[in-house]
C-alpha cells in the first residue's frame, strides 16, 4: 500500500480524471452544477454595478419611477442569486454523496476479492481508513473543492472584468494590495497542505492503534499492560492534536492577515475615490461618481472574499486528491484472486496435491514438494508440530493463497480452472479460531443464503449436538452472539461453525484443528456426528488430538514443510517413527 506520507500534488490532472469519470451516471447534475456556477458568478458581480447606477442616475436625477423599478429589478436579481446558490451547493453536495457511495462500495467489493496475502502485509486500520474517512473526504472535494474554486476564480475573473470596464485607474488602486494578498494566501496553502498530511498520518495511526487494542483487548490485560499501552496511547493522541493544532495556528493567523491586507486595499479606494469626487463637485474633470466609489467597495469586498478562500479551498482539494489517490492506488492493486476459470461443475470430492510447492513471501517455502491424493469419500489426517505447513494446506486448497509450483486438483480440475464460487461452494471448512459476526445465530450459520431454511439448520445442530444448548439461549436461533460471538463459550461457538459449514452440504469437509479448543465433554459430543456427517464426503482433518483421527485412511506426518511418514494409524505406530514419538508423548504410553 502507499506510504502514508505519500502525498499528491494540488492538480494531479491524472486523478482529477479518474475522479471526474465517476461522475458519468450523473452527467445531467453535474452539468447543470457547471451552469448553475457560471450562471451565478455572472449574477454576483451585476448587484454592485445596478446599485452604481441606482445611486448615480434615479437618485442623483430624483426620478421615483425609475429608482422603483431599478430597485424592483435589484431584489428579483437577489432571489435569482440566492436561488442559483441553493441548488449550487445541493447539487455539489448531491454529487459528492452519490460519488463516495459509488466509490465505497467498489472499494469494498474490492476487498472481499483480495488475497489473504494483501490482509496479511496491511494493517486493518489503515483498510478502514481508506474506506471511510478518505473516502468521505472526497464529498468535500465536489462540495467545497473543485466546484466552489471554479466558481470564485469565475467569479473574480467577472468582477475583474466590470471594474476595468467602469474605471481602470480605480481598478489599479483597489488592486494594489492584490500581490501582498497573493503571497500570504500561497505561504498559507503551503503550510496547510504540509499540517494536512500529518494529520492524515496521525488519523491513521490512531485508528490502527485504537482497532488492534481493541481487538486484543484479552492479551493487553491477560499480560497486565493496559498502564504501557495507555501511555503509548496518550503519545499517539498527542501527536494527533499538535498536528491539528498546528493547523489551527496557520488558520488562526491567515485570516486575520489577509482581512488586513483587505483593509487596506479597501482604505487607498476610499481614500483615491473620495479625492476624485471632490474634484467632481468641485466641477474639475473627473470619472468618479459617489455610486462608483460605493460600487467599487461591494467589488473589492466580493473580490478579496474568494482569495481568502481560496486558500482554504485548496487545502480542502488537496485533501481530496491525497486520500483520492490512496484510495485510487487501493483499488489499482492487483493482489486480488484471478477468477478466470470457467469450470462450474458440482464438485465430487477427489483432491490430488502434486508436487506443490509454496511461500508466503515468495521465498522461504513452508510447503516442499508436497504430493498425496485423496479418493473420494475418503479421510486423510495432517499432523505435525506448529509451523509444518498443516494449515498452509488448506489455504491452497482454498485458494486463498496461490502456489509457487506443481498443481492442485478437485475431480482432476485444476482449481485455477475453477470458478472460485464453484470452488469454495463445495469445500467446507470448520477452523480451530471460529469468527462469528455481531449478529443471530440463524445468520452467522446461514451468512444470509436465501435456500438455507431455519427446519434445515435445526436438522443439522441436531445432529452435531448443539440443538440443547441453542434452545436454551433467548431467542434460540435469533440470538444475537454480539461481536465475535464474545456471549458464548469457545466450545458453543466451535459447535455453531460445525453447523455453517454443513448446512452448505459441502463434498469435502476441512477440519484444521477444530476440536482443539473443545473441551472432552464437548468433543464427545460432537465425536460421533463428525464420523456420521463424514459419510459420503471426503474429509481432511488437522488435529493436534490423535485420538480424532485414528480411523483415517490415510494420516501425513509433517515437519518442516515436508511429509515424512504416511500410512494408516497403525502402520505409522509399526513404523515406530515421528508419528509414534507423537502418540507416545500425547497418551503416555508405549505401543
Amino acid at each position: 500500500m502507499a506510504s502514508e506520507t505519500k502525498s499528491k500534488k494540488v492538480f494531479d490532472f491524472q486523478i482529477i480524471k479518474r475522479l471526474l469519470n465517476y461522475t458519468k451516471p450523473y452527467r445531467f447534475k453535474f452539468y447543470a452544477l457547471i451552469g448553475i456556477i457560471i450562471l451565478a458568478s455572472i449574477l454576483g458581480p451585476l448587484k454592485p454595478w445596478l446599485i452604481q447606477y441606482i445611486i448615480d442616475v434615479p437618485v442623483r436625477e430624483g426620478d421615483r419611477i425609475l429608482l422603483l423599478n431599478a430597485t424592483i429589478l435589484l431584489l428579483i436579481l437577489l432571489v435569482l442569486h440566492a436561488i442559483l446558490q441553493y441548488y449550487s451547493t445541493f447539487l455539489a453536495g448531491w454529487i459528492g454523496q452519490h460519488i463516495i457511495k459509488d466509490l465505497r462500495v467498489k472499494l469494498f467489493k474490492h476487498l472481499l476479492q483480495m488475497r489473504l496475502k494483501f490482509f496479511d502485509q496491511n494493517a486493518i486500520g489503515r483498510l478502514i481508513t481508506r474506506n471511510v474517512s478518505d473516502i468521505e473526504t472526497l464529498a468535500d472535494v465536489f462540495s467545497e473543492g473543485m466546484a466552489a474554486i471554479a466558481g470564485d476564480i469565475l467569479q473574480i475573473t467577472v468582477i475583474l472584468g466590470f471594474m476595468l470596464y467602469t474605471n481602470w485607474k480605480l481598478t489599479l488602486v483597489s488592486l494594489s494590495m492584490f500581490p501582498l494578498m497573493l503571497v500570504a494566501t500561497y505561504i498559507f496553502k503551503e503550510k496547510i497542505k504540509t499540517s494536512f498530511n500529518d494529520v492524515r498520518i496521525a488519523v491513521a495511526n490512531l485508528n490502527t492503534f485504537v482497532q488492534e487494542h481493541i481487538s486484543g483487548m484479552n492479551i493487553v490485560q491477560i499480560f497486565n499492560s493496559e498502564e504501557r499501552e495507555y501511555q503509548k496511547f496518550v503519545q499517539i493522541n498527542k501527536e494527533h492534536r499538535t498536528a491539528n493544532l498546528k493547523s489551527v495556528l496557520y488558520y488562526s493567523i491567515y485570516f486575520p492577515v489577509a482581512e488586513i491586507i483587505a483593509a487596506m486595499g479597501t482604505g487607498l479606494l476610499v481614500w483615491y475615490g473620495c479625492t476624485q469626487a471632490i474634484d467632481n463637485v468641485n466641477l474639475l474633470p473627473s470619472e468618479v461618481t459617489v455610486g462608483t466609489i460605493i460600487s467599487f467597495v461591494m467589488y473589492l469586498a466580493m473580490f478579496f472574499r474568494p482569495i481568502r478562500m481560496i486558500a482554504d479551498r485548496f487545502n480542502t482539494l488537496q485533501m481530496g486528491i491525497v486520500s483520492t489517490g490512496r484510495v485510487l492506488d487501493l483499488l489499482d492493486n492487483q493482489e486480488d484472486i484471478m477468477n478466470e476459470g470457467n469450470y462450474q461443475q458440482s464438485i465430487n470430492g477427489e483432491v490430488k496435491f502434486d508436487k506443490v510447492w509454496f511461500a508466503y513471501n515468495g521465498e522461504d517455502f513452508v510447503l516442499k514438494d508436497i504430493s498425496f491424493d485423496v479418493p473420494k469419500g475418503q479421510m486423510l489426517a495432517i499432523v505435525g508440530a506448529t509451523g509444518a505447513g498443516k494449515s498452509s494446506i488448506v489455504n491452497l486448497l482454498n485458494r486463498f493463497y496461490e502456489i509457487n509450483k506443481g498443481s492442485i486438483k478437485v475431480d482432476g480440475v485444476d482449481v485455477k480452472d475453477f470458478q472460485l464460487h464453484s470452488l469454495r461452494n463445495g469445500i467446507g471448512v470448520v477452523l480451530q479460531d471460529v469468527f462469528l459476526f455481531s449478529d443471530t445465530i440463524f445468520n452467522n450459520i446461514t451468512l444470509y443464503h436465501p435456500e438455507i431454511s431455519e427446519s434445515k439448520v435445526w436438522e443439522t445442530a441436531e445432529l452435531v449436538g448443539a440443538r440443547a444448548f441453542i434452545e436454551r439461549l433467548p431467542g434460540g436461533l435469533h440470538y444475537n452472539v454480539m461481536e465475535r460471538g464474545n456471549t458464548l463459550s469457545v466450545g458453543q461457538r466451535q459447535l455453531i461453525s460445525f453447523i455453517r459449514a454443513i448446512v452448505f452440504d459441502p463434498k469435502i469437509i476441512v477440519l484444521d484443528e477444530a476440536t482443539s479448543s473443545v473441551d472432552s465433554e464437548t468433543e464427545n459430543m460432537i465425536q460421533n456426528a463428525i464420523e456420521f456427517l463424514m459419510k459420503g464426503r471426503t474429509s481432511i482433518v488437522i488435529a493436534h488430538r490423535l485420538s480424532t483421527i485414528q480411523k483415517a485412511d490415510k494420516i501425513l506426518v509433517m515437519e518442516k514443510g515436508e511429509i515424512i511418514e504416511t500410512g494408516t494409524h497403525e502402520e505409522l505406530l509399526s513404523k515406530k517413527g515421528y508419528y509414534f514419538d507423537l502418540v507416545n508423548v500425547q497418551f503416555k504410553s508405549n505401543f
